[in-house]
């Protein structure tokens, strides 16, 4: 799926992912591909990227708001 991390003040990451890990408010969830459409608030933390080889790349945000649609995610963090 295509990921987005956007900060207001540089683009953290653009790319493919097959799972990403978020802190959300009411605690820490994950999307795969295929998943269903979806908005959500997310608190200080880390987001988990793992790529297809099994690597993966961890960024920290402050906050933000998440939104998945048509395997297409995008991060507005702060």
């Amino acid at each position: 799926m295509d990921i987005q991390i956007i900060t207001p003040d540089k683009i953290l990451f653009t790319g493919q992912a097959k799972l990403v890990q978020f802190p959300g408010l009411d605690g820490s969830f994950e999307i795969l591909n295929n998943h269903a459409p979806l908005i959500s608030a997310l608190k200080k933390g880390n987001i988990r990227l793992k790529f297809e080889n099994e690597t993966e790349q961890t960024f920290d945000i402050k906050g933000g708001v998440v939104e998945v649609l048509k395997n297409k995610v995008l991060v507005l963090a702060e």
